[in-house]
């Protein structure tokens, strides 16, 4: 399932949602601008390395990516979920959410995953915290979905709760059922990031207040 747009409508203009995604681009585009050898180095320096583990590390890491499907779907995410959920939290708390979600995403990697060598790379921890705000914040919200079976394709209205639901399932069986199978996650998709950066979404945005304007808004539709 893939999103195409969803119900809920927001006021006035994400700034910071749109500026993240305006950031994660523009930090691809430097990377495909490299060669190979300096490439490697600049993701091996600025991602998040477990076995040599650094805060700093893990804030630099949302920034990078792996490819145009990695940066573009992220990068969609965000622009479907995160205009939300900055509409409920304001600029400022919306992007130290963000941020937190995405340290939170990065924890668990690294927690999963103590003596990988790779370098975990992607804003998708901060991303899943998003989503799971929205989950929360939203849970009757409908979901224009782009479906997919076998060779066709068709489009489809989702609860919210069942596709970001469906999402967080597959996150769940896919991380515990590698580390069943091997014991560590080597490489590849870092699920332990989705799921960490999911819950600590989930957790963040009932401790951080919502704006006023926002409050007043929910309790007129009431």
């Amino acid at each position: 399932m893939f999103p195409l747009r969803d119900s809920e409508r927001t006021q006035g203009t994400p700034v910071i949602t749109v500026a993240l995604i305006l950031a994660n681009l523009l930090v691809f585009f430097y990377e495909i601008s490299l060669d190979e050898y300096s490439l490697n180095h600049f993701l091996a320096q600025w991602g998040a390395l477990p076995r040599k583990f650094e805060v700093v590390d893990l804030l630099t890491s949302m920034f990078l990516h792996g490819g145009w499907m990695h940066v573009l779907g992220n990068v969609w995410f965000l622009w479907i979920f995160g205009d939300n959920i900055e509409d409920i939290l304001g600029p400022s708390k919306f992007l130290f959410f963000y941020l937190l979600s995405g340290l939170a995403g990065g924890l668990a990697h690294v927690f999963f995953n103590p003596d990988s060598a790779v370098p975990a790379i992607g804003a998708s921890g901060a991303i899943s915290g998003v989503m799971g705000a929205y989950l929360v914040s939203f849970p009757k919200a409908r979901i224009h979905t782009l479906l997919f079976f076998f060779v066709f394709a068709t489009t489809m209205e989702v609860p919210a709760i069942l596709m970001i639901g469906y999402w967080f399932i597959v996150q769940l069986f896919s991380g515990f059922g590698t580390l069943a199978a091997s014991g560590t996650q080597q490489g590849g998709t870092a699920w332990f990031a989705h799921i960490g950066g999911f819950v600590a979404g989930i957790i963040l945005i009932r401790l951080m207040p919502s704006r006023p304007r926002w409050r007043i808004r929910q309790e007129s539709q009431w």
